[in-house]
């Protein structure tokens, strides 16, 4: 028994090591974004050594960094979601900034303006003007959560809603001997085989024809973000378009949700020419599916550790489901 647990304990530690590691490893992705700017006083005059912090207000992770000799200051590598920065300094008031949202690949430019004063009084910033992109010349499109959860899909591929993100041309799907869920789309007039597919910063690419690899389904999905020309050199050899998915995460508070999507023959158009059986009655069409599931997230140590977890079955594959219902809270 002593030494049935010590190996039990070895592959925990083994397993907590290996998800550290892709924690790292994805966090240096393409599922991240950053904020920078420069931090001035009232009169135009750039201030070094202020304390800028941003804090992600659903989780409490927090990333700080003092600005340069420039006044400028850059904070990478942040997680998506809502942000709140603000920014200290000894003899300045103390500025602080909410509604910011960094979605996938984001690198907004936030520069602040200092008022003198106490260091305890505190200048909010709310409803600021939308954050403009003036870093990366790339051309893109992010689909959020939320249509990717309402928009209607076949057989909820989220890979399908590529469609919505501009100039796609859909070109097939995966052959059957190869992984299936892969779909082919010409964006902006490249090769179906030249889009490259990241999921939370790793590729995502098929090695047998160059499709993607199977997406998590939507409710397991946070947003992706489609890039139709000028790619960053992440994308390496793809040069048709980039696909950057990010799955959901969990926060301070619990959240979930539970899903069902029915399509059956018996709620089906029947087709006037659809074929009969002896006694005259139309056979079953084979457009059945059942696909249930769900979804959990939650601390597991506020403001440090988070879990989120995700089932989902399908029963009776073929067709697409017209009936659906999801719960969330």
């Amino acid at each position: 028994m002593d030494r049935a647990l010590r190996a039990l304990r070895v592959v925990v530690l083994v397993l907590s090591a290996l998800l550290l590691a892709a924690d790292v490893v994805l966090a240096q992705g393409g599922s991240t974004a950053q904020i920078s700017g420069t931090v001035k006083d009232e009169s135009g005059g750039v201030l070094p050594g202020a304390d800028v912090t941003a804090t992600q207000t659903d989780t409490g992770v927090t990333r700080s960094v003092i600005t340069e000799a420039d006044g400028a200051y850059v904070l990478s590598n942040l997680p998506l979601g809502p942000y709140r920065l603000e920014v200290k300094l000894s003899g300045f008031r103390t500025y602080s900034r909410t509604g910011i949202v960094l979605q996938v690949n984001a690198q907004p430019v936030v520069d602040v303006a200092m008022a003198l004063g106490d260091l305890n009084e505190t200048v909010s910033v709310v409803g600021a003007a939308p954050l403009v992109e003036t870093r990366s010349p790339t051309l893109g499109q992010v689909i959020e959560n939320e249509r990717i959860l309402e928009l209607p899909l076949n057989g909820r591929n989220s890979a399908d809603l590529i469609q919505i993100a501009g100039p796609v041309v859909s070109q097939g799907v995966s052959s059957s001997r190869s992984m299936q869920g892969g779909v082919a789309y010409s964006v902006a007039g490249g090769q179906s085989f030249g889009v490259a597919y990241l999921l939370d910063g790793a590729t995502h690419n098929n090695p047998y024809d160059n499709l993607n690899l199977p997406l998590p389904f939507p409710d397991a999905l946070q947003e992706f973000r489609v890039e139709t020309s000028a790619l960053s050199p992440q994308a390496g050899m793809h040069s048709g378009a980039s696909v950057n998915a990010v799955t959901r995460s969990g926060t301070n508070t619990f959240h979930g949700s539970v899903f069902e999507f029915l399509r059956d023959r018996r709620f089906n158009a029947a087709s006037p020419f659809a074929a009969k059986d002896a006694s005259g009655k139309k056979l079953d069409d084979g457009l059945n599916r059942n696909q249930f599931g769900g979804t959990l997230g939650g601390p597991l140590k506020r403001d440090r550790i988070f879990f989120f977890g995700a089932l989902f079955l399908s029963l009776l594959p073929g067709g697409c489901e017209p009936f659906g219902t999801t719960r969330s809270f």
